[in-house]
């Protein structure tokens, strides 16, 4: 005997599981390709925020324009354009590590730039000034090897950053395979671990020119 319900006859109808799952199943890449990229795009901002903010401006606000949005095929000047914005900006990331500032004894924040044998401060307004400075303090601020391998991974984190753009990665890879995309989008969130590892095992106690650090410049003894 069929079941009646208010004495009509209830028809066979498909299992209400299956008309959900064919309506709203998504497609296998949708989500796939939607979470690679929300975590290329989360591990490069984490990224920036250990380069100088000026780097991080300027390849921002000059890559769409010398990658041609992606088509360099249409022009090749725009690959030469690209990989020298690439360069100088690295290569200002590796000089900004280098740099610092310091409270002196009379609370004016200068800044300045270490080497082997010390530290050229860039805002010295007179010579008066410059005589309030023991030249042993210059010789405390020179270059550590420490400063080597922070600039080095500092130029390592800005490319990790660059090729994590879509515009340059449709520039010098427009045919990639499989692999190479795996490659680019992965790259920065593998960068963004080791890169933090290494900055949080070996810390660096300069305050670089450009830097977003918030923490009080260091004072002259």
């Amino acid at each position: 005997m069929p079941s009646h319900t208010n004495g009509a006859g209830t028809p066979p109808t498909t299992p209400k599981d299956y008309g959900d799952l064919a309506a709203t199943a998504p497609t296998p890449s949708g989500p796939t390709k939607a979470t690679v990229t929300d975590k290329a795009m989360s591990s490069a901002a984490n990224l920036a925020q250990l380069l100088p903010t000026g780097t991080v401006l300027a390849f921002q606000a000059l890559a769409p324009s010398f990658t041609n949005h992606g088509k360099c095929e249409e022009t090749p000047t725009n690959q030469w354009l690209t990989a020298a914005l690439v360069i100088v900006l690295a290569a200002s990331s590796l000089v900004f590590s280098f740099t610092d500032s310091v409270v002196g004894r009379d609370q004016k924040l200068y800044y300045g730039v270490a080497t082997p044998r010390g530290f050229n401060v860039f805002n010295f307004s007179s010579e008066e000034e410059k005589q309030l400075w023991d030249p042993a303090e210059f010789r405390r601020l020179r270059i550590r090897p420490l400063d080597y391998m922070h600039a080095v991974f500092t130029a390592l984190v800005f490319l990790a950053v660059a090729f994590s753009d879509v515009g340059l990665q449709n520039c010098f890879f427009p045919n990639a395979g499989r692999n190479t995309e795996e490659l680019l989008k992965n790259l920065p969130l593998g960068m963004a671990f080791l890169s933090s590892f290494v900055f949080m095992v070996f810390p660096t106690k300069r305050k670089g020119i450009g830097y977003s650090d918030t923490a009080s410049p260091k004072k002259v003894p």
